[in-house]
């Protein structure tokens, strides 16, 4: 089998794909290859099945270019930090490679460069680059410490180590606008995520000896406030600040009334990876998340994730 590169270069039109619901992993790796596609002079179309991207990722290189329609002249695509197939919110004939960092990555791609060893896919991303002496430029830097910066929680994950932050100097030495991606993720923040975020904790019920925060949000609360559903991540994200709590869990209802579950730890110990998986889901040991068929309410499935982790991780059974 050829490699991934001359699998690109035999290419004439090639789709990079960042997953649905993008986040700054998926969106800044993507725009990356992007990117270096258009240096070596491919016809290159950028695809996101969401039509509205977040604002807070609209100032990284190549957004304008975001299409929800996947052409079908494409013999080749790229698919950026999607753990399972499904994340592309597309079905398609071409060959596909499968660019990731998810230890639960099925490799369902035709060519798999996926490294859980790695914080983020803009990490894998930039082994790639570094590995085949592929120039990283200014909206290339900027585009992975991106990435960087959002899947290590500003470096302040327990992942974080000295290859991180050598590569973080790296970008920033390749012109990464550092200052630009600190603005836009680490403070920006709509008036309706601030509504929804002071609601969440109004509402938080913490479990377990206040070791376990949990979040219900509905759809009335969404209307009700303006929020999209991405900005419940801050409130979620934010309780594990709290002295006590280990674990903190959101879920939310969608349009159709099924149930997204986001989980979080504040340990690698915790291993929320392993929740997820039992639920049909995936991702990290500290971020992961899964979905519950809307035949569960919100209530009936926090029962369920609560017992499953308590018998998982043993919660109330030993010092955590």
């Amino acid at each position: 089998m050829m490699n991934i590169i001359e699998r690109i270069e035999k290419a004439k039109h090639i789709v990079v794909i960042a997953h649905k619901n993008p986040d700054a992993d998926s969106f800044g790796s993507a725009s990356a290859f992007y990117t270096y596609l258009l240096q070596l002079h491919k016809k290159v179309s950028f695809f996101c099945k969401t039509k509205d991207i977040s604002p807070k990722l609209l100032f990284l290189p190549w957004s304008d270019k975001v299409r929800d329609g996947f052409p079908k002249s494409a013999d080749l695509a790229v698919s950026l930090d999607c753990g399972s197939k499904n994340r592309l919110g597309i079905e398609f004939e071409c060959d596909l490679i499968n660019i990731d960092h998810h230890e639960s990555n099925s490799h369902f791609g035709t060519y798999n460069l996926v490294d859980s060893s790695c914080i983020s896919t803009t990490h894998v991303l930039s082994n790639f680059f570094l590995e085949h002496n592929i120039k990283i430029n200014k909206k290339m830097a900027t585009a992975l410490y991106a990435g960087l910066l959002d899947d290590s929680n500003g470096f302040m994950s327990s992942e974080v180590d000295g290859t991180v932050f050598a590569l973080q100097q790296m970008l920033i030495e390749s012109g990464a606008d550092y200052t630009i991606c600190n603005h836009f993720l680490m403070n920006y923040i709509s008036l309706a995520a601030l509504r929804l975020k002071g609601l969440m904790f109004t509402n938080m019920q913490l479990t377990h000896n206040a070791t376990i925060a949990l979040f219900h949000v509905y759809n009335k609360d969404m209307k009700q406030t303006g929020a999209m559903g991405e900005d419940c991540e801050y409130a979620l994200e934010e309780a594990l600040y709290l002295p006590t709590v280990k674990v903190s869990i959101l879920l939310k209802e969608n349009k159709d009334l099924s149930v997204k579950v986001s989980l979080r730890s504040s340990s690698e110990r915790l291993d929320m990876s392993r929740i997820a998986s039992h639920f049909g889901g995936g991702g990290h040991k500290i971020r992961s998340g899964c979905t519950f068929s809307k035949e569960y309410t919100l209530q009936k499935a926090s029962q369920e994730l609560l017992q499953h982790i308590k018998k998982e991780l043993k919660f109330g059974t030993e010092k955590i």
